[in-house]
């Protein structure tokens, strides 16, 4: 079969002559002269710490853009979320909704906030929103909670890791009295053993409470970690903090049947007329796409099958406070769609993995706390309805944009919403 010649641009061929050895050899040399764009070695956030920063950046009208009036009034609520502070970036914050959710701990219409520089996106969520508003609502139940952090130990054999083993099942109640000394507000449910020939990987599984809780676990099971050094029969070879197990800030399949973070699913019953009404087209076909997308989705090796989970996720949770980072892992989940019997259709969708919550890390910021109270859901006691919200809002997503696949409006209306 012919291939479809391209011209582009192979930047290996400047070798071929655009540019001579020794040419090539200087520019990708190091260099050792020093640096003349240096930051104050402190990187904590005060006013002098500022002011230095932005005299090595000699741009006034940039600061202007970055360091305004209201940011420097407000710095003081940032020095425990950032170093080497400058400023803020202002993104541009859009509403979508209302958002009927029917949860165990979320039930109300949602307007939710958020926040991103892709244009269609809003728009998209909030035609979702209201079509499963104007079908009863979405249904929502937080499963499962749950966040891990897994040391891992290297033995010089199979014997010593057994040995260490032995011992270590025998110290669970210490382990887990060590771990909840650091935290008020954390508990160690659970720990599992994984070996791996010489390899040793202890998972610790924490609630966390309102807290997203990657600091807490971390502290938590440092904690516990210098303990096993300190006192195990055995000692490894070489040992660390974290042994890439437990999934964080990666795409990766195991939680798919566990959990990490909130674990939640979101499903709605939607008849054909309202189908037709708000997305222009029929059940048949959207159950139709899900089968092609699904398969295409196993032929390209994807974890999970979803069409833009990411979409919702990074929005809300730079919006609310979020960490943006953990949509790495909170995007993988499970959406299906059906001819239910009625001759309707039955949407879902089901996330292991929303690293979330409405107290600490950005979430007491002024403008992330700011989009958690319009919705009602900052604070102690919010963070499973806040949850069944993202769940809620990536189905709405996953409608839409389904429903603009099948209707042959997906390019039209970025070509309208998106193109100056």
């Amino acid at each position: 079969m012919p291939k479809l010649e391209l011209h582009r641009r192979d930047y290996v061929s400047i070798l071929g002559g655009d540019i001579t050895a020794e040419e090539l050899k200087h520019t990708l040399s190091s260099k050792f002269t020093p640096s003349t764009k240096n930051l104050p070695a402190s990187p904590y956030l005060t006013k002098k710490n500022v002011e230095r920063r932005w005299s090595q950046l000699d741009a006034p009208s940039l600061k202007a853009e970055l360091l305004d009036p209201h940011t420097q009034s407000q710095s003081d609520a940032y020095h425990k979320n950032i170093e080497n502070f400058i400023g803020t970036v202002k993104i541009p914050v859009g509403l979508a909704g209302p958002l009927r959710v029917n949860g165990l701990f979320a039930q109300d219409d949602f307007l939710i906030p958020l926040a991103t520089t892709e244009a269609a996106l809003v728009a998209s969520y909030n035609r979702g929103a209201k079509l499963l508003t104007a079908s009863g609502g979405v249904s929502a139940m937080l499963l499962n909670e749950g966040v891990t952090r897994t040391p891992g130990l290297a033995f010089y054999s199979l014997a010593e890791a057994g040995q260490f083993v032995a011992w270590a099942v025998t110290q669970y109640a210490q382990f887990k009295q060590i771990a909840q000394s650091t935290t008020s507000h954390g508990k160690l449910t659970d720990i599992n053993i994984n070996i791996e020939g010489n390899h040793v990987y202890l998972v610790f599984e924490y609630l966390t409470g309102d807290a997203s809780g990657q600091n807490m676990v971390t502290i938590a099971t440092n904690a516990v970690f210098e303990y096993i050094l300190a006192h195990t029969p055995v000692e490894p070879e070489y040992a660390f903090l974290d042994g890439n197990l437990s999934g964080d800030k990666k795409a990766n399949s195991q939680t798919l049947r566990s959990v990490r973070g909130k674990k939640v699913t979101a499903e709605a019953h939607i008849s054909a007329d309202l189908i037709q009404k708000y997305l222009h087209t029929t059940p048949e076909k959207m159950m139709q796409f899900g089968q092609m997308t699904t398969v295409g989705g196993a032929l390209s090796g994807a974890i999970g099958i979803n069409a833009h989970y990411a979409n919702a996720l990074a929005a809300l949770y730079i919006a609310c406070g979020q960490d943006a980072a953990c949509v790495a892992e909170s995007a993988i989940g499970m959406t299906r769609m059906e001819v239910d019997k009625h001759g309707g259709l039955y949407a879902s969708v089901t996330l292991p993995n929303l690293m979330i919550g409405t107290v600490g890390g950005g979430t007491n910021l002024p403008s992330q706390k700011a989009c958690l109270d319009l919705m009602g859901l900052s604070g102690n006691g919010k963070s499973q309805a806040l949850a069944e919200v993202c769940a809620a809002l990536c189905l709405a997503g996953e409608l839409s944009i389904v429903g603009a696949f099948c209707a042959g409006h997906f390019a039209r209306a970025h070509h309208k919403l998106a193109r100056k």
